[in-house]
């Protein structure tokens, strides 16, 4: 018989889904490093297609390193903000990134030298993306059932953040993590508390059979 679960222990995955936040305000102070290795370890149990495991972790440790991506994504704001016209300045007021007061900056990247595997990515490549990001969700429920606020950034441009960084060719960064303590979690969602936008209701995105737009609900 499978391992059964006790209820307390259903009921604590469940929390933490449900409390999980992309956290962008941080109280500065380091994370204790056995505490930062279970949250790393919990983000290598994700699943991976094909066992490709794709994801490397690039712990960022030099103050000046982590200057220069905080420079990069600033800039990569202004650009998002012009794209987004009429709700640019909109978009400035809102905090999109907790670089310079997170205790840990982790980039994310895809390895190099996916070719071979192409077990399950064949006729859907992207799956390697899909498995980077399921390490990613691991991290980040372990990390708010540690009482840890985590945000994931991706104003960046990849190309610029690989040089930086030394990535080879091939490899891409695709996630700017922010780790850190807080003090509190947002009680919902922080761009839907800031009305930026609204979450669908689960029925809306739910069908049978086939398609059925959203807005046809």
């Amino acid at each position: 018989m499978p391992e059964s679960f006790s209820t307390e222990d259903i009921n604590a995955v469940y929390k933490a889904i449900a409390q999980r936040r992309d956290v962008r305000h941080f109280i500065p102070g380091p994370v204790d490093e056995a505490l930062l290795a279970r949250l790393l370890t919990a983000a290598h149990h994700a699943p991976s297609v094909g066992m490709m495991q794709p994801w490397r972790f690039i712990r960022i440790r030099r103050q000046e390193l982590r200057d220069a991506i905080y420079r990069m994504v600033d800039e990569e704001r202004q650009r998002t903000a012009d794209a987004l016209g009429e709700r640019g300045n909109e978009f400035m007021r809102l905090k999109v990134e907790g670089i310079r007061e997170c205790g840990e900056l982790l980039v994310v990247a895809l390895m190099d030298r996916r070719e071979p595997h192409i077990f399950g990515r064949r006729t859907l490549p992207e799956m390697d993306l899909a498995s980077v990001s399921c390490a990613i969700q691991n991290m980040w429920l372990a990390s708010r059932a540690e009482g840890l606020g985590m945000g994931w950034v991706s104003l960046f441009d990849p190309e610029r953040l690989a040089q930086l960084l030394g990535i080879p060719p091939g490899g891409k960064p695709v996630a700017i993590l922010c780790l850190g303590h807080v003090e509190r979690f947002y009680p919902k969602p922080m761009l839907e508390l800031e009305g930026w936008a609204q979450s669908r209701r689960l029925d809306e995105l739910v069908s049978e059979d086939g398609w059925k737009d959203a807005d046809d609900y």
